[in-house]
This record gives structure tokens, sequence and C-alpha cells, in this order.
């Protein structure tokens, strides 16, 4: 790993006995103390739920400073990637550790072409799925198919299997996650194309019928690919973790990105945004938009009410992502034509929450799920489909942390540690 320093030790004494723990420094200068010894030489572990305040690995991919709002993606800040970058570029970063040459990114975007296409047999599927399953258990049953589908990839020695790997997820993924939602309306799929670029073929697979003559609005593929950079990577979250502690197994990528699939699925994770939605459109019906209403059932503890989408486990200044969500939803609502109430109502709870002591004191502001969720209504994808528009996002990072998992010289297989509470050892009379 790059820019890891020993900058010294640490001293843990626990009754008569006395050890040191190396203190290690990254490149940001993010310190922590090397417990790796701690059980062999005291017998003693951690007791940290959640992990937050245990580091799992040393990474290169993404930096967050959740104190001053920053994310960046092997070096590059979100916004710059955001407002210069196309989602495959960003992808190529992600799993290579550099952006591509227009050489490298013209192969690798013909790669994402020639894969896009699914197995005839694996269309079957989709025939099988009732109706109104959730895209998202649609989505996670197809990426560990495709290890069925495509056992000679399992090898990721050569850089040419790799490759044809991500590439392979990445397309395969997004075409699923399109005829998922033709399934579940009762429409005819409809096949990828070699003229569009990635996300103009989403949009086309989604919206495309053979009664209407749909035309991809530049405006709505420019927020597709930004909502899918925001989403691409987010170090050491929820469902990152679960690819890893599955990887560990060295069960194969489209295992663990299956199951990765599936921590996104939870309301407190990827489907947040979904919820944002549903909370705006349940405050418009049961208490009649009335701001002033919301925020105080939002502080007082005993109302079970949450506010969805305001707070970070990560970041405790305003979210970068949510930046660019924010200009990006009004951007996209402009061209469209769009007055949606919802909008209207998310910018008043935001101005609220940002004068609001109680927030501030407590370092709540909105996220970016506050309004991807608006925008994608926007561009017409269903709620149902949010999530799912989270996971094309985060393939690239699931992989990217998947392979340096793999690589990693300490990499051992996941096993946390507990302090057992039940009871003690009983004869059966």
């Amino acid at each position: 790993m790059l820019n890891i320093k020993n900058t010294g030790t640490a001293t843990l004494t626990i009754g008569d006995k006395t050890i040191k723990l190396p203190i290690l420094e990254g490149s940001e200068h993010e310190k922590a103390i090397d417990i790796r010894a701690l059980r062999k030489e005291t017998g003693f572990i951690t007791y940290d739920p959640g992990f937050v305040n245990t580091g799992c690995c040393k990474s290169d991919i993404t930096y967050i400073d959740g104190e001053k709002g920053i994310l960046r993606y092997r070096g590059y800040g979100i916004n710059d990637l955001a407002d210069t970058c196309e989602f495959v570029e960003v992808a190529y970063l992600l799993v290579h550790g550099t952006l591509p040459n227009k050489k490298q990114q013209t192969e690798f975007s013909e790669h994402l072409n020639n894969h896009s296409m699914l197995h005839e047999d694996m269309r079957h599927f989709f025939n099988n799925f009732p109706d109104h399953a959730h895209p998202m258990a649609t989505l996670s049953a197809m990426a560990v198919s495709l290890s069925s589908f495509y056992p000679e990839l399992e090898d990721t020695s050569t850089q040419e299997n790799i490759d044809y790997k991500v590439t392979r997820l990445l397309s395969k993924m997004r075409t699923a996650a399109a005829f998922s939602y033709k399934k579940s309306i009762g429409h005819p799929i409809v096949q990828p194309r070699h003229d569009l670029t990635y996300c103009e073929n989403f949009l086309n697979m989604m919206f495309s019928t053979p009664v209407n003559n749909y035309q991809v609005d530049p405006i709505v593929a420019k927020a597709l690919n930004k909502l899918l950079i925001l989403h691409a990577d987010h170090e050491q979250n929820c469902s990152a973790s679960v690819v890893k502690m599955v990887g560990s197994s060295e069960a194969n990528l489209y295992a663990s990105i299956s199951a990765g699939i599936c921590a996104l699925w939870g309301p407190l994770h990827g489907g947040a945004n979904q919820h944002v939605i549903e909370m705006l459109e349940r405050i418009i019906e049961e208490d009649n938009g009335d701001v002033k209403k919301v925020i105080e059932r939002a502080k007082d503890k005993n109302d079970s009410f949450r506010l969805m989408g305001v707070g970070h486990r990560v970041y405790k200044s305003y979210d970068p992502r949510a930046k660019v969500a924010k200009q990006m939803c009004k951007d996209v609502l402009a061209k469209l034509g769009t007055n949606d109430p919802l909008v209207d109502l998310a910018q008043e709870l935001e101005e609220a929450v940002l004068a609001d002591e109680y927030f501030q004191s407590r370092s709540l502001y909105p996220n970016i799920d506050f309004y991807t969720g608006l925008t994608y209504r926007a561009m017409g994808i269903p709620t149902n489909m949010f999530t799912v528009m989270f996971a094309i996002g985060r393939i690239p990072g699931w992989i990217a942390q998947w392979l340096e998992m793999k690589e990693d010289p300490h990499g051992r297989i996941g096993r946390p540690r507990q302090i057992y509470t039940g009871p003690t050892q009983r004869s059966i009379s």
C-alpha cells in the first residue's frame, strides 16, 4: 500500500502487563493503533459495535474527511470528477488507479458495449419472477447467476480476466436492471444498442417501447452520469464491507457483489433515497406540508418519526455529494419543466434544518439521499428502482475494494470476535 508509515508506539497497560502497539499514519495523516497482536499478547479484544473505531484494512481507493466534508476517489475531488468526467472514466479510475487516456477509455467502452447483452438463457429467468418482485431482489439474483454462465472468469490472476470481469458486471448489471423494470410493468425488453453511451443505453432500455419514439435527453443522460459518479464508492461502508467479508472466504466476485447488493437494499443504506420520497409524500398527505410541525416531530425524542435524508454517519458537515446533487436536481427540473410539490417541500425542509440550532449543534445536514430521489423521480425512474440506480453506480467501487482485498498480503478471512453474555455451562438433568 502507498504512503503508510509507522510513527511510534502506544503503550497499553492491563493489570501488571504492559505492551507496545504500533502507531500507523496514512497519506492524509489519519492515525491508527495496530492492535493485531492485542489478543495474542493480553487475551483481550476490543468492543466496538458497528466497527465505528475499527480500521479493517489499508486502502488507496477513497478518502473521506467527514468533519471537513471531503470525498476523493484516488486523490480526485468528487466535485471535479462529477463536473468533468463520464461515469465510465470514473469506473476505470477506481478499478485501475488512474484516469484512462483516450485509447484506454475507447477500449474500456468497447468492452462495456461488447458485454452489454445477457445470455439468452438468463433472459428466461425474468419470466419466473413475479411482476411485483422488487428489482433489487432480481438484480442480486442476476449478479450471482453470472458465475454459472461465465465460470472461466473465476481466475483473477491476469489483467485481461479482471478487465473482462469488471466490464461484464458493469454492463450486464445495467442491462439486468432495465430488464427487471420492463418485466415489472409488463413491457417487452429493449436490447442495448452499440451507438449509445453507457448512460444513454440504460435510459433507452428503460423508456423506449415499440410504440414511442423515445429520444435520450442529453440533460437527463448528463444527470445520470453525475448521479452514478456520486455513488461510485464511499470507503468502508456497510455494503463494501459485506462485499469484502464475503470475498475474504475466497467466494467469487459475482457472489460478493450479489451480497453487496443485498446489503445496499437496507433502508439505512442505499434505500434511504426511496424513503425520503415516501417521507415527503406522507408529510403532504398526513401533515398538509406543515414543515414547522415536521421539524418539531423530528426533534421530539418520544416521537418515532425520523427526518430521512438528514445526517450521516461519516459527514459532520455538509455532504459534498449533496451539493452536486442539489444543483443537478434544479437543472433537471428546469430543463424538463417539471413542477414537483415534493421538491418545493424538500427545499423548505432543508432551509428549516439549516436554520435550526438543534440540527446544527448535532452536525445534522441534508445528505446525498435528500435530493437524488427527487432527481430520479423527475427523470421518470420509479421509486422502487432508486436503490437499483445506487447499486449500478456503486459496482465499480465494490469491484475496486474486492480487488484490493484480494491483493492485500495481510488479508485474512473476516471473523469478528464477540463478548459472550449468555448462560454459563449448564447440565441437562
